[in-house]
């Protein structure tokens, strides 16, 4: 047995280029890493613990480069989920009802080595469809009352000429308007008028003056994380529900935190979301467009997903008559759609039921949504709203819960213009026939089924259309 001289090797001889560089450059390296490349160069190991909506737990040996997105990325592989790059890693704070969701580029373990003993800290598997809403859409983000840009820039802003202010080095729109700023060491709570700028967080001692003189500094963001509360007035005695706060990392406790609230939900995600362009600027864009490196057709500034051939050669065909013949009118189409999807699931029905009872067929239509990911079993109104803020407060996502006011009711609660309302589904009964309605019988569904389905495909009485669901993932 010959012994290999140093050279032999293709790691110890940089000058044999490498036959799989692809190994390399993956954009799973830091996920897959350790178990392709050989044991000389594996690095180093640790253990986290991540929870599910329904509070189960896995544990992950990762390594300990890794960041938030390779463990969604891991968990997705390891659990068939689809990848809809909403999934997020989000840090939960038990004992003082704050939470936030990591930044996809932030090192996992450098956010557990900021954890501190008293406090109870757990990390969450979830989606959350607002992480870059604001890239796309921002002018619901920062409202014309909130924001001032510098007196040489034209005020009329294009979509994406706010988003490029937002990202520039050498200008920063001003984010102003009035917070509640909890005292330091004290219960109290004092509304001040705030104003951010790239230097940092800054308030008035006069009124809404601009004065150097009058403004004095209340934080910057380098050293510290944001997280929202998420127990409203409860733990924190807040003038109202809409509260978030800075916690500087190796924080001693709450008594660090420097806490604020806003007056509403639309003041909040303004203030929360220009911090967050403020603290991570590019990264934060580089992190939205990664899941669309390499693809063609996509916009930087406007991404559309492309529809394949065959979907687009897809036409509607009727074939009840003699001869088959293609549907032309939309209105008819979706009618047929929804025809042909309620009699499979009645056929389904009739599988499922060995004896073909119509009895048990008409039980199993009223109950075949508890098994659908969008419905709630018995859960409360606050619980259904603390859902759909965690899944992120997008137009469109919604659940289906059960009416706790009325036990043979149900409620649609819908998140639409950074709030959430709730819509009672009655059920009404016509020749001997139940059937579920919005619009007070105007339009009829004969399962809860169908009526989500068709409010996914039209916005009828509601605001918008269901677009996303909220769900309680497994682990």
């Amino acid at each position: 047995n010959r012994r290999k001289k140093k050279g032999d090797s293709i790691l110890e001889n940089p000058s044999i280029p490498n036959p799989f560089p692809e190994l390399c450059c993956s954009p799973f390296a830091s996920v897959l890493s350790a178990s392709l490349l050989p044991k000389a160069t594996s690095r180093k190991k640790q253990v986290i613990k991540v929870y599910s909506e329904d509070d189960t737990s896995r544990a992950l040996e990762v390594p300990s480069d890794i960041t938030a997105r390779d463990v969604c990325q891991l968990l997705i592989l390891k659990n068939h989920y689809v990848d809809d790059h909403s999934w997020t890693l989000f840090e939960q704070l038990t004992h003082t009802g704050l939470g936030r969701a990591i930044e996809d580029h932030e090192l996992v373990m450098e956010v557990q080595s900021n954890w501190v003993m008293e406090e109870e800290t757990k990390l969450y598997f979830r989606k959350n469809y607002a992480k870059y809403e604001f890239f796309k859409n921002p002018l619901s983000f920062f409202p014309d009352h909130m924001i001032s840009f510098p007196s040489e820039t034209n005020a009329a802003l294009s979509h994406s000429g706010i988003l490029q202010m937002f990202l520039s080095s050498s200008t920063y729109p001003e984010i102003h308007g009035y917070l509640h700023a909890k005292e330091q060491g004290k219960k109290s709570w004092k509304k001040w008028y705030f104003l951010l700028r790239r230097s940092g967080l800054y308030f008035s001692t006069k009124g809404t003056s601009k004065e150097p003189r009058h403004l004095q500094f209340f934080c910057e963001f380098s050293n510290s994380d944001m997280y929202m509360s998420l127990t409203g007035k409860k733990i924190s005695g807040a003038p109202t529900s809409y509260g978030f706060c800075f916690k500087p990392n190796k924080s001693g406790g709450t008594r660090d935190l420097k806490q604020l609230c806003a007056d509403d939900e639309q003041s909040r995600t303004c203030w929360m979301t220009a911090i967050r362009l403020l603290k991570y600027g590019m990264q934060l864009y580089q992190n939205y467009m990664q899941p669309y490196q390499g693809r063609s057709g996509c916009s930087p500034l406007n991404i559309t997903p492309m529809r394949s051939i065959s979907e687009n050669s897809l036409v509607a065909m009727d074939f009840s008559g003699q001869r088959s013949r293609i549907i032309e009118n939309p209105t008819e189409a979706l009618s047929v759609a929804v025809e042909e999807g309620l009699a499979w699931r009645r056929r389904g029905c009739l599988r499922l039921n060995s004896h073909g009872s119509p009895i048990a067929m008409a039980n199993m239509g009223m109950s075949i949504h508890r098994s659908q990911s969008w419905f709630h079993h018995k859960i409360s109104r606050e619980e259904a709203q603390r859902l759909i803020l965690q899944h992120g407060l997008v137009d469109g996502v919604f659940l289906v819960r059960d009416s706790q006011s009325n036990p043979k009711t149900f409620v649609l609660s819908l998140s639409h213009g950074l709030k959430i309302k709730h819509f009672q589904i009655v059920p009404l009964e016509d020749d001997g026939k139940l059937f579920y309605t919005l619009d007070d019988g105007h339009t009829r569904f004969t399962d809860l089924i169908q009526l989500v389905e068709f409010y996914q495909l039209n916005k009828g009485v509601l605001p918008c259309k269901l677009k996303h669901y909220c769900a309680r993932i497994a682990l």
